[in-house]
């Protein structure tokens, strides 16, 4: 699995074209090849860039579900609106297409967050704002989320 690290500003241009930085572009390599999957974020208006064969994994979940099950019909449906195939061209670039693009309401300036192992492509404004947001109560989510396991993880 490909652990990514980093945030990254860039710009994006009219067309929907971004330079992925060279520093995140390094720890792309290996993925460049297959491709890329994006696609809408779960609960924040950003978009979600995936390595072909995290996606594969995530889909191979996805799809173990039981689709007669309109819970899960539904979920799988909303989960997969709008998934597009991305490859990076030969200058580094990638298209964000328009519906994507909109859904983001990206503007000339964005962040590349990584999430683990995926990017998260932010209007640079809203990322500010949802970095902000979680703030002011990370403390107790980080209890929360992680404290309960006696040190199973080892952070501090």
């Amino acid at each position: 699995m490909i652990n990514l690290i980093g945030t990254y500003e860039c710009k994006i241009d009219a067309k929907g074209r971004l330079m992925l930085p060279s520093a995140l572009k390094k720890q792309l390599l290996p993925a460049l090849e297959e491709g890329f999957v994006l696609k809408r974020a779960v609960f924040q208006s950003c978009l979600e860039l995936y390595p072909m064969k995290q996606w594969n994994e995530l889909m191979a979940k996805v799809n173990s579900l039981n689709r007669f099950n309109k819970k899960n019909n539904d979920f799988i449906r909303r989960f997969t609106a709008g998934v597009k195939i991305i490859e990076v061209d030969a200058n580094g670039r990638l298209l964000v297409p328009k519906d994507l693009f909109n859904f983001a309401q990206l503007r000339k300036e964005l962040v590349l967050s990584s999430v683990g192992n995926i990017i998260e492509i932010w209007d640079k404004s809203k990322y500010e704002i949802a970095i902000d947001d979680a703030a002011d109560d990370f403390g107790a989510l980080a209890e929360e989320v992680m404290g309960e396991n006696n040190g199973e993880f080892g952070v501090s």
